[in-house]
């Protein structure tokens, strides 16, 4: 069985992201770039915006879809069924999404990494992130670098670094409408239906380090709260 990949769609979820949605979306043109052998189409979901995200989405070669959900379990459903529309004709087993947000920068290998373990029979590729440092202040980047080592898969699910085949996503039900941990919970569908779910550290995403973020248990509370007192339990 072939599991090549024959399209790939870029699935960015954006509410309110003016400061940071440019710098997303260009990290993703030069990744876009790396890959030349397969078709790729940027969706970038405007979720409730009341700001200028619209208008920098605008000046970038995306595909757009307005909702007024203020959820970005919702954000990424939308934006995977754009991605199923505009790929119509692609068998949905050979058709790629790679998820990000719009907080967030990724690698120019970020997505030929998924393709190569796509095309090595992961159905899920769950990848890491490591917060902006400038956005932190002394504490919680003290916390943050007595805590974690880039280049370590350590497989916690992030929505910012997330590869799912579309046939994988629709078997485990879509992403749930839900205003936060819609990334935890599609993983958790397709591994308790036989996915082939692979944790890489090879493509290391950059997030907002932010201490108020869009979600209120999202990873901006995570920085917030649970780093600090993580590194402190760790240093015993």
């Amino acid at each position: 069985m072939s599991h090549g990949i024959d399209a790939i769609a870029v699935i960015v979820p954006a509410h309110d992201e003016e400061e940071l949605l440019g710098g997303c979306l260009r990290s993703v043109a030069v990744s876009i770039r790396s890959v030349r052998h397969v078709p790729v189409a940027v969706v970038v979901v405007l979720d409730a915006c009341t700001d200028l995200s619209a208008a920098i989405a605008a000046g970038h070669d995306v595909t757009t879809v307005v909702i007024e959900e203020g959820k970005v379990g919702a954000a990424r459903a939308a934006g995977a069924a754009a991605a199923s529309a505009v790929f119509s004709g692609i068998d949905p087993e050979r058709l790629w999404t790679a998820h990000t947000d719009a907080d967030s920068v990724v690698p120019p290998n970020w997505l030929p990494h998924q393709l190569d373990l796509a095309a090595a029979g992961a159905d899920v590729v769950v990848g890491t992130v490591h917060p902006d440092l400038r956005d932190l202040d002394d504490h919680q980047r003290r916390a943050w670098l007595a805590t974690y080592e880039i280049g370590v898969a350590n497989g916690a699910v992030h929505g910012a670094n997330l590869g799912i085949r579309s046939s994988t996503l629709r078997a485990a039900g879509g992403f749930a409408p839900v205003p936060e941990h819609e990334d935890v919970m599609i993983v958790d569908r397709a591994r308790s239906l036989g996915a082939t779910v692979i944790a890489s550290a090879r493509a290391n995403v950059v997030t907002s380090g932010r201490s108020e973020g869009r979600t209120p248990g999202g990873y901006a509370r995570y920085l917030r709260e649970d780093l600090v007192a993580l590194a402190a339990s760790a240093d015993g």
